[in-house]
């Protein structure tokens, strides 16, 4: 069974961080030109929380405020679940399903590792039925 281990040594462990107390449009501009959908919010080297862009969506946008003025601080996801390099994709798909949730951070003891998404999530159980399928083509073939 594939872990997220595999998604980490697949994708890599780099994670784009912003202070919680930047602007929120420097949030999205570092987040377009990265073309991701999630930042890491890091004060003092501590993991304080996520910044996605649903968060911007539905507590910038549909309340009227200013990305210039409000902060990331104000609008930051914190509180999510934690998973370890050695929990399943599955455990991460019930995860992410069960709390409708797009990104998970992975941490090893209390050290950030990485950070994934649902769609690391798909392309690594892509990849797993693929390889899978192959597998059982070459049986039936010998």
């Amino acid at each position: 069974m594939k872990k997220v281990t595999h998604i980490l040594a697949r994708k890599g462990n780099n994670v784009i961080s912003i202070s919680p107390n930047s602007p929120v449009i420097e949030a999205l501009k570092t987040m377009a030109d990265k073309n991701i959908g999630s930042l890491v919010v890091v004060e003092n080297d501590e993991y304080m929380g996520l910044l996605t862009e649903r968060d911007y969506a539905r507590k910038v946008i549909l309340k009227g405020k200013s990305s210039a003025e409000t902060l990331v601080s104000e609008i930051m996801s914190t509180g999510l679940p934690r998973i370890t390099p050695e929990n399943s994709i599955d455990t991460c798909m019930h995860i992410m399903s069960e709390s409708n949730i797009r990104y998970l951070p992975v941490f090893d003891h209390d050290k950030l590792c990485g950070i994934i998404s649902i769609n690391d999530v798909v392309t690594e159980t892509l990849l797993q039925q693929r390889e899978t399928i192959e597998h059982l083509q070459s049986y039936i073939h010998s």
